[in-house]
């Protein structure tokens, strides 16, 4: 049997190292090893089309990312160590998959339309934006932060009730504009 030519990178020290000494040795050696590479993928996955597909994977990926093979270091083990990554991956993407050929589980799948929601938030907050500053700082803190009238007057620095007040107009004022827009709607 004729020996094999090292993969040892003999270039100057000036070149460009790509990683691979030389490509027609490198690939010889990379398909002298897929033997080796079927046995380990069918030794993963126990299914032959399972295993070619692996492989195929594997060689894939060895010769995108081929430049990055060091020169000296173990083409088996750094094949390998692809075809093991490939298949770890395939196995927790396979995880978070459901098997769903008819299409029932897809069906159980939905939600509820949020566009309404969407549309009423928009004009609740052009609504907001029309009250006076004070009317809205006291319906905010009391109505959506929940804060306590005592609480409300004592940060706005204001009597409890003024607080009550604004909150009270606030409120009415919202309802009129929130109602006038309804009404346009339907018309």
């Amino acid at each position: 049997m004729p020996a094999r030519a090292s993969v040892v990178d003999s270039r100057p020290e000036g070149d460009a190292d790509t990683g691979i000494a030389e490509p027609a040795v490198w690939r010889e050696q990379v398909i002298a090893l897929i033997p080796s590479l079927r046995a380990f993928a069918w030794s993963l996955s126990r299914d032959p089309s399972d295993a070619d597909d692996m492989v195929q994977e594997t060689l894939t990926k060895a010769w995108t990312h081929r430049d990055k093979f060091q020169p000296g270091t173990n083409l088996r083990a750094w094949l390998f160590t692809i075809l093991r990554n490939s298949w770890y991956t395939a196995v927790s993407k396979h995880r978070r998959e459901t098997p769903d050929e008819d299409g029932k589980m897809a069906a159980t799948l939905t939600s509820p339309p949020s566009q309404e929601w969407s549309v009423e938030l928009h004009q609740l907050q052009a609504a907001l934006n029309t009250l006076p500053p004070e009317h809205r700082e006291a319906l905010v803190m009391v109505g959506a932060a929940g804060l306590s009238y005592e609480e409300a007057a004592e940060i706005a620095g204001c009597a409890l009730g003024t607080i009550k007040s604004r909150v009270n107009r606030a409120r009415n004022r919202l309802a009129q504009i929130m109602d006038v827009d309804r009404e346009s709607d339907a018309a």
